[in-house]
């Protein structure tokens, strides 16, 4: 006998709930790979300093992304389905995965508020380096100074603070293209790029995750009063 009244219509409307939580993953899932294969990230998280690698730490925030969407789509079909079918199996599964992916979401968000400024400071060390090697004319500074062109090319900017933006086109114009004294003037040093960079992308990262959270939380608690008149239903 299947549900009638207002346990029928939050059945409904926990089949349109999940059915934007399927879309929200997909969403998710697109802007992941998007952010994956940005231009910008991927020209200079590719980079390579002698043997030192670029820093990788936002990668690893976009694989826990892409798998985010992925399960999210999985579960949001989970629940349709079980919705539909007024499963208490399947909406029991249904609401086990969403208290997983709840909690997953929440580490995820710790980790990423305690990592924000470092995925930043870890690139602009890696510049610095890079840069401090072409200038000093080091041993690899041939491999730094492909490095410090690519930061340049790629972000717009020159120079990591006031000294080497307002020096090093003066006297490097190989480095920076030929308005970049301009540009300093405007502050486009490649500290305040980066900056804008990570915290631009990851701003976006977070404002997806709180609107999935609050449909995760509204999913739980219809899920648990269909459930309930589920259950009710097949008493009488």
């Amino acid at each position: 006998m299947g549900v009638e009244g207002c346990t029928k219509c939050i059945k409904y409307l926990l089949f349109v709930f999940n059915f934007i939580f399927w879309l929200a993953g997909g969403i998710i899932l697109g802007v992941a790979l998007w952010l994956r294969h940005d231009s910008q990230t991927t020209n200079i998280l590719y980079l390579q300093l002698g043997e030192k690698q670029a820093p990788n730490t936002f990668y690893v925030g976009i694989y826990i992304l892409i798998a985010v969407g992925a399960v999210m789509m999985f579960v949001g079909f989970l629940g349709c389905y079980g919705a539909i079918q007024e499963s208490q199996c399947l909406l029991g599964t249904f609401f086990t995965c969403l208290v997983i992916l709840f909690a997953c979401e929440v580490a995820a968000g710790i980790w990423g508020f305690v990592n924000k400024d470092q995925i930043a400071k870890d690139v602009k060390q890696f510049y610095d380096q890079a840069l401090q090697q072409t200038l000093m004319g080091e041993p690899d500074a041939n491999n730094a100074k492909a490095v410090v062109k690519t930061f340049h090319e790629t972000l717009n900017c020159c120079g990591s603070d006031i000294m080497t933006a307002t020096f090093t086109p003066v006297w490097r114009d190989d480095l920076c293209r030929k308005d970049a004294l301009k540009s300093f003037f405007e502050n486009a040093n490649c500290h305040k790029k980066i900056d804008e960079l990570f915290s631009g992308k990851l701003y976006l990262i977070g404002i997806a995750a709180v609107v999935v959270a609050v449909i995760m939380i509204f999913e739980m608690i219809l899920s648990m009063v269909l459930c309930c008149g589920i259950r009710n239903s097949s008493v009488y």
